[in-house]
């Protein structure tokens, strides 16, 4: 229709006020796989390669439960020579682990599968994952590709552009694995002091989407927490009790330092109206927001 305005779904999200604590995905488990070439709106489902390999990676990845994340560089794009792969593990004892690759012709990446089969190594940096998938959402690509930039400029060897990883309405979206920590509506200037914050080990609440090991109640509870008593290290906040009545949760926070305080935190989840949550989405669907109810010392 002439004249109409472009819908942009981040920007709608924004008008709304949408509530980000919560929204992270489950999973402990990526795969990273560097591709140069234009992304597909699925990603590497949508690949061009030889058939063997890809099913083998993706049935790897699937029994692990796996995210597949296609990945490149920041900034302008390069064609031939070999790419990386790698997978990032956050194990249940809460280590981070890697095990890094490189590939040059389709069959290497059924070293992938290998890698998903032992527990990766400890040591190494986090990986800084800025979704730009234009061709999934054009969000993901107007916003991401900003903050990719001012991000990789600063950290080169840790930046990386990825494709989906969910969330397009609150683009931009960082992920930093294996830490398992989604940050969503950020611009060039916020990622660079959210980042800065993480990799010292003091996360805040403010751009906080979740962390990817727990699930969403216990994800806004600790945000709950991060937002009244401050902010604190990735591990510092164990969740240690979880009661459910209904659509509310009281969730009780164990503070590992001695310096931070026991909480309970309340949140309840409230299902919105249906609405139009992605750039492409063609029907309205409602999504779950969590309010922060009360924080409570214990």
């Amino acid at each position: 229709m002439p004249g109409a305005v472009r819908f942009f779904c981040s920007n709608a999200a924004r008008e709304r006020a949408d509530p980000i604590a919560g929204t992270a995905p489950r999973g402990l488990v990526w795969v990273l796989i560097e591709y140069r070439g234009g992304w597909p709106p699925n990603g590497f489902d949508g690949l061009d390669l030889d058939p063997r390999t890809k099913a083998r990676v993706f049935s790897a990845a699937q029994a692990q439960r796996a995210r597949i994340l296609l990945m490149r560089r920041p900034g302008r794009r390069t064609h031939g020579g070999s790419g990386r792969w790698a997978v990032l593990r956050h194990d249940t004892t809460g280590a981070y682990r890697q095990q890094w690759g490189t590939w040059s012709r389709d069959e290497d990446l059924a070293e992938i599968a290998v890698a998903l089969e032992v527990p990766g190594e400890l040591g190494h940096s986090p990986v800084i994952l800025v979704c730009t998938h234009g061709q999934h959402d054009v969000c993901c690509s107007v916003r991401g590709r900003p903050v990719g930039r001012a991000l990789g400029e600063r950290w080169p060897e840790l930046v990386w552009e990825c494709a989906h990883v969910g969330g397009d309405r609150f683009a931009a979206t960082v992920v930093v694995a294996p830490d398992g920590v989604y940050y969503g509506n950020l611009d060039e200037e916020s990622a660079v002091g959210v980042v800065e914050g993480h990799l010292a080990d003091r996360i805040e609440a403010h751009h906080l989407r979740g962390y990817t090991d727990l699930p969403s109640p216990h994800q806004a509870a600790i945000a709950g927490a991060l937002e009244h008593v401050g902010p604190a290290g990735r591990n510092d906040y164990i969740v240690t009790g979880s009661v459910r009545d209904a659509d509310t949760w009281r969730v009780r926070l164990t503070g590992r330092p001695a310096q931070l305080t026991d909480v309970e935190v309340e949140v309840q989840a409230h299902r919105t109206p249906p609405r139009q949550l992605t750039c492409r989405g063609a029907q309205p669907s409602s999504a779950i927001d969590y309010e922060l109810v009360s924080v409570r010392k214990v």
